[in-house]
This record gives structure tokens, sequence and C-alpha cells, in this order.
């Protein structure tokens, strides 16, 4: 929004997102698909790559905890 990269926005932020991005990784940090659109006007790439690593960084959070969950199960 406004140019700086968000993670994760609930609706009221999302619809006034300039630009909308879903990212899924492996778990070795692969890119498996990226869907994007810009929503107001052309993404400067700086902002595409600070939003990829943005993605990257909650992924690898959201894998840390899964993980750990699973773990706490056995």
């Amino acid at each position: 929004m406004d140019g700086v990269p968000h993670l994760d926005l609930c609706y009221e932020e999302d619809s006034r997102a300039d630009a909308d991005f879903n990212y899924v990784m492996s778990h070795e940090g692969g890119i498996i698909e990226v869907q994007g659109s810009a929503e107001k006007g052309p993404v400067n790439p700086e902002v595409f790559f600070a939003c990829h690593k943005l993605a990257e960084k909650g992924i690898k959070e959201l894998m840390s905890m899964q993980n750990t969950a699973l773990i706490s199960t056995l």
C-alpha cells in the first residue's frame, strides 16, 4: 500500500493495495508459483522484489511454525 510492501492484508487493506501478489514456495526456497497483478498502475521493480523478499520471509516463518507443530505431535 502506498508503495510499501505488506504481508497478508485484511480485506480493507487489500482493497487499497497498489498490487496483489500470491507466492507458493518449496521448503528449499524454490518458487513454485507467483501470481500477481498491478491494481492501480505499473509496479516498480524494486517494490516487486521487496514483495518477493517479504513473501519469502513470511513463508519461512510459516514453515517453521508448521514444522514445530508437527514435531510436537509426534
